[in-house]
Formats: structure tokens, sequence, C-alpha cells
């Protein structure tokens, strides 16, 4: 009688434990797509204000920034939606002003001469 208590007090200590670790796993899931669905959320904010804040031209324009430079692009997204968020621009951004900007962000590059003897 001792081995059987025993061992159905070993069961239910695991099956507390596998229930504990089950919903640990389930809140944490819950977390993660709380977290995911704020970020849509603040990307689609981000995508709206741009589309408000550039020309069409421009628009195209930091899409293929994006593709070839992730990073820059998004560097370049955040400055424009705090401008626009500050009121510091008074119309939409042509393709020309961003070129403009785009050239005083981009670090300046070293130039190389290779004379030959």
């Amino acid at each position: 009688m001792d081995m059987d208590d025993e061992l159905a007090e070993l069961k239910r200590k695991r099956m507390e434990e596998l229930q504990r670790q089950q919903s640990d796993s389930q809140m944490y899931a819950a977390q993660q797509a709380q977290q995911e669905q704020m970020q849509q959320e603040m990307e689609a904010r981000k995508q709206a204000i741009l589309r408000t804040i550039l020309t069409p031209e421009a628009r195209e324009r930091l899409s293929s920034i994006r593709m070839a430079r992730p990073e820059f692009a998004s560097q370049i997204e955040s400055q424009l939606v705090m401008l626009a968020q500050s009121g510091r621009l008074q119309s939409a951004i042509t393709d020309e002003q961003l070129k403009a900007i785009l050239k005083q962000i981009q670090p300046k590059k070293r130039e190389i001469n290779i004379t030959r003897r």
C-alpha cells in the first residue's frame, strides 16, 4: 500500500509540474503574440505617416534602398517620421529632397588613389 501511495504522489506531482509548464508556455506564447501585434501596429502607423509625407517617387526610392540596405532605410524612415511628428515638415518630401537628405545622412566615402610606377 505504501508503494501505491508513493507512486500516486509521484504521478500527481509530475502532472502538476506538466500543467504548470504548459500554462507557462501558453502565457509566453500570448506575450509573444501581443508583442508581435504591437510591432505590427507600430509598423503600420509608420508606413501610414510615410505615405502622407513622401511623394510616390520618393517612396519608390526608399523602397529600393530598403532592398539594398534595410538598416539604412529603417534609420531614414525613423528620422522622417520624427520630423513629421515634430511638425518640421511643411510639405510632402519629393524625390529630389529625399536625395538631398540621403546625401547628408550617408557617410562620406574615402577616396583612394592608386598610382602605378
